[in-house]
């Protein structure tokens, strides 16, 4: 494996780091963690836009077993608002958009690499290294503190393992294959038949009162 490492990493906690996540959300994550987990789910990215020379803050999440739907974000975003009215932590107006990370979602923990190790993902680091910033290969988890990536350097030659501090990269996500695509509706499916069955079980129940 070859590690690209360089002395410009900020000293960040390999395990704590959000990537893509600046260091000033991390009071609001920490305000706002609570809430999420109290309903059933993770926050997977927190961080502020410009649009329309208005702030956003959007935040990412899923629920605790990785999807997410219109619902979830509603009930997360009411929540959320309710304690950002009590709080106050964010000067001036901005707006709140809770929303799903997507099929072509961050890779924002580490954990993130291990839990999609096999599919394809992009990576662009803070800074250049070999004279590029970006990077595109199969996700190979992480391990040492490191996110792994299967990649050739140059065309033709042999695809090699390079693994990236976290604190070097400025963003990951994954790359929409057919593979993401059949994963996704399957999982969906998985959901929706656990839901009525959960449904057929309850009416039995009400139908034996």
């Amino acid at each position: 494996m070859l590690s690209i490492n360089n002395e410009w990493t900020e000293s960040y906690v390999a395990a704590e780091m959000i990537i893509g996540e600046a260091q000033d959300a991390s009071r609001l994550r920490d305000l706002l963690t609570p809430t999420a987990a109290d309903l059933g789910f993770v926050l997977v990215r927190l961080r502020f836009l410009s649009r329309d020379d208005r702030r956003t803050l959007q935040i990412l999440a899923e629920y605790e077993d990785g999807t997410m739907d219109v619902g979830g974000c509603t009930k997360l975003s009411r929540a959320f608002s309710a304690v950002l009215d009590v709080e106050d932590p964010i000067s001036g107006a901005y707006d709140l958009e809770v929303s799903s990370p997507g099929i072509d979602r961050p890779l924002a923990r580490v954990l993130d690499f291990d839990r999609f190790e096999g599919f394809e993902i992009k990576l662009e680091t803070k800074m250049l290294i070999g004279g590029r910033k970006r990077f595109r290969g199969t996700c190979e988890g992480s391990a040492d503190g490191e996110v792994l990536l299967r990649m050739a350097l140059k065309p033709g030659e042999e695809p090699q393992v390079l693994g990236f501090a976290p604190d070097m990269i400025a963003d990951a996500k994954i790359v929409v294959t057919d593979e993401l695509l059949q994963n996704a509706a399957k999982a969906k499916k998985e959901k929706e038949d656990a839901a009525e069955t959960i449904v057929d079980v309850d009416e039995t129940n009400l139908s034996d009162g």
